[in-house]
């Protein structure tokens, strides 16, 4: 059974607990299990990252309501909405290159697609509703387990291969996209605004980001991409 690492969000003191402390939404965890994966927790220690990927046959970068410190890709202004978890991040971009390096099947959810990008030299936009005109409500209004809107798949792309679906209904819940991906990754899904929602490097045997949340279910592709990444994790 493959053991699948799967990274954490972190909060401070208040609320669940007077100290800090981490937490992860449970269907992350369960989608993995279904698809014959054995999920385990990742605190953040950067310096402890291959450490880590020694214990594990894959690894989930998750998403949350944060975002990438825009110097990390060069920008020279930061957008006021932008809100950052800076030792969280430090340990996904520790566990992302490492990963990439060792050609570890990796699913970047989210934010955790936004952050491979970064990770390996991309960049993102800021804040889509001041970039893009007439973009769609990336966060969307109705509940994050219904679709929000649908996104085009990328003909011969690997998730194109993976989904057998040329169009997918999926949730949305970013204000943050993909702006230019990192050298050699390829764009695998686009909203019909434009916005990049998936990105993946074919020089790997498996190194996917999408830009919704797949461990909800919404489109038959969803439980798909997770089959594939555990069949990857086997290999």
């Amino acid at each position: 059974m493959p053991v699948i690492g799967l990274t954490l969000d972190h909060e401070p003191a208040g609320g669940y607990s007077k100290f800090p402390w981490y937490a992860m939404r449970e269907n992350y965890f369960s989608a993995v299990s279904q698809a014959g994966g054995l999920p385990i927790a990742l605190p953040h220690e950067p310096e402890r990252a291959a450490d880590y990927l020694a214990l594990i046959d894959g690894l989930v970068v998750t998403g949350g309501n944060f975002d990438v410190d825009p110097a990390l890709f060069g920008a020279a202004e930061r957008h006021a909405s932008v809100a950052t978890k800076d030792k969280r991040t430090q340990f996904e971009l520790a566990m992302a290159r490492t990963a990439h390096a060792a050609d570890l099947p990796t699913l970047g959810i989210c934010g955790g697609q936004q952050l491979m990008n970064v990770a390996l030299g991309g960049s993102l936009i800021q804040h889509i509703p001041d970039a893009i005109p007439n973009a769609l409500a990336h966060e969307q209004s109705n509940p994050r387990n219904e679709a929000g809107h649908a996104v085009t798949l990328t003909p011969k792309s690997a998730l194109y291969r993976i989904t057998e679906r040329t169009e997918m209904q999926v949730n949305s819940a970013h204000h943050q996209a993909v702006d230019k991906t990192a050298p050699g990754f390829s764009v695998n899904a686009v909203a019909p605004d434009g916005v990049i929602e998936g990105i993946e490097d074919p020089a790997r045997r498996w190194f996917i980001g999408v830009q919704w949340h797949p461990e909800f279910a919404i489109d038959p592709g969803d439980h798909r991409i997770f089959d594939s990444f555990l069949a990857a994790c086997r290999d």
